[in-house]
């Protein structure tokens, strides 16, 4: 049993459990397609057939824009690279990527918005002014500037993976700054905060222990907006030839480059699959965030299904009262 309420009470998990009708469509959407990227991510050397720069195998070179085959079930690139595996080799370095930039955003935008929302005055002021004029660049011109001034344009994979975590990273300070600043002005005024002022307990304890652990409820929506934003602003970069060397990693905007000229003489095979991994992999990122967004509204959640009685739609619209009875229980 307690087993059993161990996993009702994981994040995803229990918002599953929650949905109904199309938000659980969108969320189950959502999870296998993200899914499906992680599989290639991690697996990728087992899944892919060849290396991501491989031409050659046993038989000699692969050649450049071969059709689909036995041998190559996507066919082969300009540059001679067999697609499926530069498609899912691609999917290691756009993880890369999200890592990367999700942990730098919100260890940054959470510390400063934790210091931001808590001493306030002239410090809330100045870092609230510098979040907005940050926040005003546009993602992909900074992440042009970045990307030059860490590589000089195209790179290795680590440098590029850095250039586009970073100017994502900075991008998207403000917006975690800004909803952790919300919170913790909202939670600092508690009562139990006030208790452990009076019982002496220290800034730093108060900020960490008792104000930072119940102002970050919100912050798995907006990590899921930074991880399609991550993959769009990498596919961009290397579409504008500020990426990573194809000898370096796979990736999904280079090759899309790399493609435009095959489209106009009737090779599709080299366009279509780094494209259709870029929008399918946005997209389950991102109806993962829609459907959590909306679950974590009672506003916007939908109706249980018919078969509930009023008790458990009472109970449904009040998950926190729930999680605690069932502690209790």
């Amino acid at each position: 049993m307690a087993r059993t309420g161990f996993f009702a009470r994981v994040p995803v998990i229990r918002q599953l459990r929650q949905s109904v009708g199309l938000q659980r469509g969108m969320l189950v959407a959502g999870l296998v397609l993200t899914a499906v990227f992680l599989i290639c991510a991690i697996f990728a050397p087992w899944i892919a057939p060849y290396s991501f720069n491989q031409l050659k195998g046993p038989d000699g070179g692969f050649g450049a824009q071969q059709p689909p085959s036995s041998a190559h079930l996507l066919g082969t690139t300009v540059g001679g690279y067999d697609v499926l595996s530069r498609v899912i080799w691609g999917a290691q370095t756009a993880l890369f990527v999200i890592i990367v930039a999700v942990a730098l955003s919100v260890v940054a935008g959470v510390l400063l918005g934790l210091l931001s929302g808590y001493l306030g005055g002239w410090i809330d002021r100045v870092v609230v002014v510098i979040a907005d004029a940050i926040y005003a660049f546009p993602t992909l011109l900074l992440a042009i500037v970045v990307a030059i001034a860490i590589s000089g344009g195209q790179s290795g994979l680590w440098p590029g993976v850095m250039a586009a975590a970073v100017s994502i990273t900075v991008v998207f300070i403000p917006q975690y700054l800004r909803v952790v600043r919300a919170e913790v002005v909202r939670v600092k005024a508690e009562a139990f905060v006030e208790s452990a002022r009076v019982i002496g307990a220290s800034n730093g304890r108060i900020m960490f222990r008792h104000v930072l652990r119940n102002s970050t409820r919100t912050l798995p929506l907006i990590v899921t907006l930074n991880a399609s934003e991550a993959i769009s602003t990498m596919a961009a970069l290397g579409f504008l030839g500020f990426g990573i060397e194809p000898t370096a990693a796979a990736e999904w905007g280079y090759d899309l480059n790399k493609s435009i000229s095959d489209v106009s003489a009737g090779i599709w095979w080299t366009a279509i699959p780094p494209g259709l991994a870029i929008v399918l992999v946005v997209l389950g990122i991102t109806l993962i965030g829609e459907s959590l967004n909306d679950l974590a509204d009672p506003r916007l959640r939908a109706r249980r299904r018919a078969g509930k009685t009023p008790a458990d739609a009472v109970a449904a619209s009040q998950p926190v009262a729930r999680e605690f009875m069932g502690e209790v229980e």
